[in-house]
Formats: C-alpha cells, sequence, structure tokens
C-alpha cells in the first residue's frame, strides 16, 4: 500500500535503449527475433527434458528449471521494451514499475541459484562419482531447487517493499529500458541508505556467494582433472563442464561488468548495454550452448525428430 505522500505517483516514464528513432525498426526486428528464439528455444529445451527418459537426470532437471527461468527473465522486460516504437518514452503504472522490479529481482537471483546448482552437480559427477546417484537424489534435487525459489522471492520481495516506501517527488523519467533499482533510487527523494544496504547484502547473498561457490567447484573439478591420467579422461570431464562455463562467463561476466566496474569507468549507455546482455543476450544463447555441445541434447532431438516426421509419414 502507498504512503500518502506517494499517491501522486501514477506512472513512471522509461528512457528505453539510447538508440535513434530512424533506427529502431531495425532494432526492433533484432530484439523480437531474440526474444522469440529465446522463448522458443528454451520451450524446445523444457520438452526435450520432459519427453526423454534419459535425460531425467539431476543436471537436465536443473537445466529444466533454468529454462523457465530464462523465459520469465526475458519476459520481464522485452515486451515492455518492443512497444516503444516511435515514440520518446515508455510509459508503465506506478504498480506496474513496482511488479516488474519484483519479477526482475527475483528470477535474476534464481538464474542465479540455478546455476550454481549446476555447478554444484557437474562437481559431484566429477570428484564424487561412485557417490553421484546417492548424493544427487530427487528428493534433494527438489528441496534445493524450492529453496532457490523462496530465498529469490524473499530477496526480490524486501526490495520491492522497501522501494515502495519511498517517496518520488519530481523526475519520473527512468534511464533505462526497465525499472531498473538502481536507477529508481536516484530518481527518490526520500533517504535511499536502507535500500542500499541491502541492495549490498543481498548482493553478496544472491549473486557473489553462489559465484564464489561455482568458483570453488570448479577449482576442486580443475583439481580432480589434473589427477586423471589420461588425455580422454580430461577431454570427457571438459565436455562435461564447458556448456555450463560458458554460461556462467556469459552470466557473471555481464553482471560483475555492470555492478562491479569503478562508477567512473561506467556510462549510463554501458550500463543499459550491459543489461541487454544479461537480459536478453545470455537467455537466447543458452538454448545454443546446451544443445550444440551436448550429445545428449542433440540425440533426444533426433529422437523427436525423427518421430515426428514417422508420425507424418
Amino acid at each position: 500500500m502507498r504512503l500518502k505522500n506517494q499517491s501522486t505517483v501514477s506512472e513512471f516514464l522509461l528512457l528505453g535503449l539510447p538508440i535513434r528513432p530512424e533506427q529502431w525498426g531495425i532494432f526492433f526486428t533484432l530484439f523480437l527475433a531474440m526474444y522469440l528464439t529465446t522463448v522458443l528455444g528454451n520451450l524446445l529445451i523444457i520438452l526435450l527434458i520432459r519427453l526423454d527418459s534419459h535425460l531425467h537426470t539431476p543436471m537436465y532437471f536443473f537445466l529444466s528449471h533454468l529454462a523457465f527461468t530464462d523465459i520469465s527473465f526475458s519476459s520481464v522486460t522485452v515486451p515492455k521494451m518492443l512497444t516503444k516504437g516511435q515514440i520518446q518514452y515508455i510509459a508503465i503504472t506506478y504498480e506496474g514499475c513496482i511488479a516488474q522490479t519484483y519479477f526482475f529481482i527475483f528470477f535474476a537471483d534464481l538464474d542465479s541459484f540455478l546455476i550454481t546448482l549446476m555447478a554444484y552437480d557437474r562437481y559431484v559427477a566429477i570428484c564424487h562419482p561412485l557417490h553421484y546417484t546417492t548424493i544427487m537424489s530427487q528428493s534433494l534435487c527438489a528441496m534445493l531447487v524450492a529453496v532457490s525459489w523462496v530465498i529469490a522471492s524473499t530477496c526480490a520481495l524486501l526490495h520491492t517493499l522497501l522501494l515502495a516506501q519511498l517517496s518520488f517527488c519530481a523526475d519520473y523519467t527512468v534511464p533505462h529500458f526497465f525499472c531498473d533499482l538502481g536507477a529508481l533510487l536516484k530518481l527518490s527523494c526520500s533517504d535511499t541508505s536502507i535500500n542500499q544496504l541491502v541492495i549490498f547484502t543481498a548482493g553478496l547473498a544472491a549473486i557473489m556467494l553462489p559465484f564464489l561457490c561455482i568458483l570453488i567447484s570448479y577449482g576442486c573439478i580443475g583439481f580432480t582433472i589434473l589427477q586423471v591420467p589420461s588425455t580422454k579422461g580430461i577431454c570427457k570431464a571438459l565436455s562435461t563442464c564447458g556448456s555450463h562455463l560458458s554460461v556462467v562467463a556469459l552470466y557473471y561476466g555481464a553482471i560483475i561488468g555492470l555492478y562491479f566496474l569503478p562508477p567512473s569507468n561506467s556510462t549510463n549507455d554501458n550500463n543499459i548495454i550491459a543489461s541487454v546482455m544479461y537480459t536478453v543476450i545470455t537467455p537466447m544463447l543458452n538454448p545454443f550452448i546446451y544443445s550444440l555441445r551436448n550429445k545428449d541434447m542433440k540425440g533426444a532431438f533426433r529422437k523427436l525428430w525423427s518421430r515426428k516426421t514417422g508420425f507424418s509419414n
């Protein structure tokens, strides 16, 4: 519920991408194609994992949740961005802005947790192969995903509840293509010190701590790989982890570049470009990374295609 001095805030105006109006038609087509690729590609991953019993393993269980999260993550920001057309600003209601902020933070944190769970799965598979089925039980995997959802939801709710208490006294123009929490805090005429503190602590818990866990996991994996006497064993281990490492590099590279570079080296346009990287491009690339570099996924797709063509004949 809004405070009394916030009653005049009915909507925010999103400035959108730093693109000239005459160039928008090209970029609209590009971003629409990328969004459709994200949705259809990740839906295909979910479908393949659902239909192929050989993919009913912890790794693909986590991957199916990551695919769903990627679809949702892009859907929070991209459809609204595509409505800009030739207008100067994108209008979004106060309630819509708060909701967009919540779901953006929720799916961003959930993405981070799921990528970490996939790193842990690879760690157990390579470092403790004899105990893999015992450790990565179905109940444990379901519990880890459920805990990830709860923590991500709690973090997002905390941010948005604090955001809803702020007053916005003058300028309602957000220099971004979505309701970015940092951009909104700069527009507020209230004291945002608590919000900044929560951003710092929640950022450590939801981004940097999972990233540290991933680094530790792959450090252990690397140490184990070096103990493998055969080149074949090393290649197999690297093949197992290659897809996930690509996703980690794309996702955390963009976030670290956006939130952890010195402010003097980061302009607003650079921030928007980095945001496009992890909200639009990374979710689109995930299906290609996991399908083109994964024999199991390619085999499942071939079986699905042969079943479809056989039925049509």
